[in-house]
């Protein structure tokens, strides 16, 4: 019998979705189709025993209109649903995908699409309308330096999140910037969290290109902290906390750990797993009593006052 899987202190991982296996039934219902449905047979010399539904797309006419793109089979879908292809390129989010497709904002090879869960080839060419690219730059993104006591994500009982603290008489004005209109906090949601008892850089952004590049699986972005400790560390210890630790049964990824002085490390991470430093430092036997982040990629806290947040310039990216 299989070992049940352990529980996990702090946090309780959501399973991901994979496809499922499939088993022996398969078969049948692959000869019931295939007996209702004729099929034709595979060209000579072919060894796959699979048989592949050759679509042919419809022809427009020289000097007509693009037309609308719709699904190319729904028989056999083929191809990827565009929505996942712009998120993947970072054109925008998947729901801002759906959105655009539904206006009819989205072109796939110089056809305009506008029938959502339309697939298409992955190498295909996708262009946003200006009416989309005018909606894309509208989407603000804050720096917030939050204070300790402020939940960084959802709201929970007794605790103030930080995205409250976004208001006219907190931001700090910088020359060129935007004014703070209450438009700013529509769909404001952090991009990544901040734990409630450190401070430092939050990013909070209506932007789902900016929150899948800070956190999406894929993310390359490293993230640079202060942290004060108490204990001692020798040789062996800071060699571990730079790579070879685990948290919840699992490894995690290098990162660069250093000291700055008797009581202070420079941590720099590229993931962020639940009050990782905290639990990274308790393994090797220091407790943490301070941590700050001052750096989120190429983007850094600065001189931003404490409480106050400001928004992403133009020129800065992460």
């Amino acid at each position: 019998m299989a070992e049940r899987p352990r529980k996990t202190l702090g946090r309780s991982p959501a399973t991901p979705l994979s496809d499922a296996a499939v088993g022996s039934g398969r078969s049948a219902v692959s000869d019931r189709l295939t007996r209702a449905r004729p099929v034709a047979a595979p060209a000579p010399g072919n060894a796959r025993s699979s048989v592949k539904v050759a679509t042919t797309a419809p022809k427009l006419r020289a000097g007509t209109p693009a037309e609308a793109v719709g699904p190319a089979s729904s028989a056999a879908p083929a191809g990827v649903r565009i929505s996942k292809l712009m998120a993947e390129r970072g054109l925008c989010s998947r729901r801002d995908a759906d959105e655009y497709i539904a206006r009819g904002w989205v072109f796939v090879d110089g056809r305009r699409v506008t029938e959502l869960g339309t697939r298409a080839n992955p190498a295909a060419v996708i262009a946003l309308d200006h009416q989309a690219q005018a909606n894309q730059q509208s989407r603000m993104t804050i720096l917030l330096h939050k204070p300790v006591g402020y939940v960084s994500g959802q709201p929970e009982p007794g605790f103030t999140p930080a995205v409250t603290l976004i208001q006219p008489n907190t931001q700090h004005r910088t020359p060129g910037a935007p004014v703070f209109h209450p438009s700013c906090l529509k769909g404001l949601a952090p991009a990544g969290r901040l734990d409630i008892d450190s401070t430092g850089l939050l990013v909070l952004t209506q932007d789902g290109r900016v929150a899948r590049q800070l956190v999406g699986e894929n993310s390359t972005i490293d993230k640079e902290y202060l942290v004060r400790v108490e204990g001692h560390l020798d040789a062996k210890g800071l060699a571990l906390l730079n790579h070879g630790l685990s948290l919840d049964d699992r490894k995690l990824k290098p990162a660069t750990v250093e000291w700055l002085n008797d009581d202070q490390l420079r941590f720099v991470l590229r993931e962020g797993r639940k009050r990782q430093i905290r639990r990274m430092c308790d393994l090797v036997g220091l407790r943490v009593t301070g941590l700050k982040r001052v750096r989120i990629g190429a983007v850094r806290l600065g001189d931003l006052p404490l409480g106050q947040w400001r928004f992403l310039r133009p020129d800065e990216a992460f």
